[in-house]
């Protein structure tokens, strides 16, 4: 650690701070008031990604670096990612362990209302920053055939939610937009089951909820991408998925995984491509295909994942007629 730089309490607005931060190796930023006219607040016009930090580093800090340059191209944004990274990792250090949120929007603008005025090199941008120091976990880890590590949690239970997240123009389809309002109420009603009195059993376990979009295709959870394995045909009572089940070890390697597109609805997150990429030269390359209703009862195994927690792999799936797919015998 340096003397020279201090992780902030709450929000700190980064940009137009940044050239001074890197060229002083400090924070001379302050925490302040995000106006009411900020873009990101009255139009959700903007971006934000997650980062997770283990020993002062960024985990996956590439893929979040992608993420960077593709956003601020699709919604024309001026992002100098190369520098932004730079000051990310300088916080990073003095963080040691936690957890990084970045909120890029788009500058006021002088043109009333949604409008804004177009620019070669793409609109200026306010960008924000939270740093908190929380305990990453790192108990388990699942070695990736490119031998890189990546956390692998306890196994829970998924239940197919009724909300619908909306199907996208290409744009802004993948994008981690601020608008995530679809999401926000999924995870409500997600939250809801959990307390219900006559659900104790299944709360218990409850991990994650998958949603369709509007076209009524499954396609990620409520914080989360999905990877999934079929059968050739819907798993007997006596076939259960305790046949076609992989130890930690051989989980990712042994059999074909599938994941959603997200061409039309969703977020391409940062561990979707991580273990996209990492399968890529194996036996196995994870394929893109659509999850609909007749394929659910044909799942062996189902995991979800994202940068912060990684892998979440699944034992069961409760279905929306409250039928069960178990991917491990009980």
């Amino acid at each position: 650690m340096t003397d020279t730089m201090s992780v902030p309490n709450g929000w700190v607005c980064l940009y137009p701070q940044v050239s001074s931060l890197i060229e002083d190796n400090r924070s001379t930023s302050q925490t302040v008031t995000m106006s009411l006219d900020n873009r990101g607040l009255a139009y959700a016009d903007g971006f934000f990604t997650t980062m997770g930090v283990i020993d002062g580093l960024i985990l996956w800090s590439d893929y979040h670096y992608q993420r960077l340059v593709s956003h601020a191209e699709a919604l024309q944004l001026n992002i100098n990612s190369e520098e932004l990274l730079a000051v990310l990792q300088l916080y990073a250090q003095q963080l040691e362990q936690g957890m990084l949120k970045l909120i890029v929007t788009r500058a006021a603008q002088n043109v009333r209302g949604y409008g804004y005025t177009p620019n070669a090199n793409g609109s200026d941008c306010e960008i924000w920053l939270k740093a908190t120091a929380m305990r990453v976990s790192t108990a388990l880890q699942l070695s990736l055939p490119n031998g890189n590590l990546v956390p692998i949690q306890p196994n829970a239970s998924a239940i197919c939610l009724a909300s619908q997240i909306a199907c996208l123009p290409p744009p802004l389809a993948g994008l981690k937009s601020l608008n995530r309002l679809d999401n926000v109420l999924a995870s409500g009603e997600l939250q809801r089951i959990k307390a219900e009195p006559l659900a104790s059993n299944l709360a218990s376990t409850l991990g994650e909820g998958l949603l369709r979009d509007m076209s009524g295709q499954w396609v990620e959870g409520t914080m989360s991408n999905v990877f999934y394995q079929l059968a050739e045909a819907p798993l007997s009572e006596s076939k259960t998925a305790s046949s076609v089940h992989k130890d930690n070890e051989n989980y990712l390697t042994t059999g074909q995984w599938y994941t959603p597109s997200m061409a039309q609805s969703g977020v391409a997150g940062v561990m979707r491509q991580v273990i996209i990429d990492a399968l890529s030269t194996t036996q196995y390359p994870v394929i893109i295909r659509s999850l609909r209703d007749e394929d659910l009862p044909k799942l062996t195994q189902l995991f979800f994942c994202n940068a912060l927690r990684g892998i979440m792999p699944m034992s069961s799936l409760t279905l929306l007629s409250g039928d069960v797919v178990d991917f491990e015998s009980a």
